[in-house]
């Protein structure tokens, strides 16, 4: 450039040089970024088997994760809580990340929960634990509301709520929910022995061994024999009887099929008559073995049948508290049941020796069975004891245990 007289500016070369210098960085860093972008396209591309075992994998596998619709994770998830096996296979899920625990909490994965994944020991119960199954109650499962509606009605002592989850049970045709709300109209359970309903209560039994209840068709069988609550038919009866026994027989069958095992191991036939009961006739109560000889007319014996994970905690929630569930208050003496009286002298009490008393004709069935057999021996002195407390209870009949058929 020149000035008005005709000189020319000097040509500045440091100017010019930075000028150069800001255009190559500017250059450089464009062409980096470019780079960078391809790289990138690049590594979304590569599957995560041949990506390496990189952190760049990690980062693979989480956006694939991400990218899961909700509705396939919950129906995956729906097939996990319907087939876990404890507790613990599904908590694993809900502290693995935020998204799966707030899944794993939608109410159709809580509706498909299985029994055992229901499964609390009474040592572990706590408030979360509580609100766990109201969650799971809450959202259908009739599984939790036939468990929490148990521990509601003996052992929290809240009746009303208990009674009220056990018939939303039942009204889902939960076998277990009917036969317990059986015993409680059979006992008058959280009321007086005037609220006793034996009409209602067989009608329940009747429901519940319609559906299959083995303990429902081994009372429902008794109440006919003995004439309790419905009009006598012995044989009808009977037949109920053999029905619930070898129902029994069957299901400890398909289980030991199921699993790989022999029978051989358990089921054995003897030759020797069996053991006979009491001159007269009466039945008594209970114990712990390893063998059930639920078919011993028949000279089978057969294991004792698993117990329910509700009446499991109940026996575990009572047995903490040394076994008494309050004072005057005694226990259901079947081992598999843990039902406890929610009166004085509510259950019925062996007429032979009076040292056991159960809540239902079922369990007195089973435990004269499983023990009291070889145990019952008639004694005296029980019969002088409390007279003025128990002789209301034994006109009404509540405190003898009928015979069994």
């Amino acid at each position: 450039m020149k000035t008005r007289r005709g000189f020319s500016y000097p040509r500045d070369v440091t100017l010019t040089a930075t000028v150069k210098r800001r255009d190559f960085f500017l250059v450089r860093e464009r062409e980096q970024q470019r780079l960078m972008i391809n790289h990138n396209r690049k590594k979304r591309r590569i599957s995560p088997v041949t990506a390496g075992e990189d952190d760049g994998r990690r980062n693979c596998n989480e956006d694939l994760f991400d990218s899961l619709p909700d509705d396939l994770v919950i129906s995956i998830l729906c097939k996990l809580s319907s087939t876990a096996n404890s507790p613990s296979d599904f908590v694993n899920v809900l502290i693995t990340c935020k998204r799966l625990n707030g899944l794993a909490q939608n109410s159709l994965v809580l509706s498909k929960a299985s029994q055992k994944m229901l499964t609390i020991e009474a040592k572990n119960w706590s408030e979360s634990a509580h609100r766990f199954l109201k969650l799971c109650a809450d959202a259908g499962n009739i599984e939790a509301c036939y468990t929490l509606g148990m521990i509601r009605f003996y052992c929290l002592q809240n009746r009303g709520s208990g009674a009220s989850l056990m018939a939303k049970a039942a009204i889902g045709t939960h076998d277990q929910s009917l036969y317990s709300l059986a015993v409680i109209q059979f006992n008058g359970s959280g009321g007086s022995k005037n609220d006793k309903d034996l009409r209602a209560g067989v009608a329940l039994c009747a429901r519940a061994a319609f559906l299959g209840h083995i303990d429902a068709l081994r009372e429902l069988g008794h109440c006919l024999q003995d004439g309790y609550g419905v009009r006598q038919n012995i044989a009808e009866g009977r037949r109920f009887l053999v029905q619930a026994n070898a129902r029994e027989l069957a299901a400890v069958l398909s289980s030991k099929v199921a699993s790989g095992d022999s029978t051989r191991s358990w089921m054995s036939w003897t030759s020797h008559a069996p053991p006979q009961q009491p001159s007269n006739g009466h039945a008594s109560g209970m114990s712990v073995g390893i063998s059930c000889p639920l078919l011993s007319d028949f000279g089978c014996n057969v294991p004792a049948p698993e117990i329910h994970p509700a009446n499991r905690f109940l026996v575990e929630w009572f047995a903490a508290r040394e076994g008494s569930p309050g004072p005057g208050l005694r226990l259901c003496s079947h081992v598999g049941c843990g039902r406890p009286e929610t009166r004085t002298h509510e259950f019925r009490r062996c007429s032979v020796c009076g040292a056991v008393n159960y809540c239902s004709r079922a369990c007195q069935a089973l435990d004269w069975k499983l023990r009291h057999k070889a145990e019952c021996t008639p004694v005296e002195q029980w019969i002088n004891e409390d007279v003025e407390a128990d002789v209301d209870e034994l006109v009404d009949g509540n405190d003898v245990v009928m015979a069994e058929g």
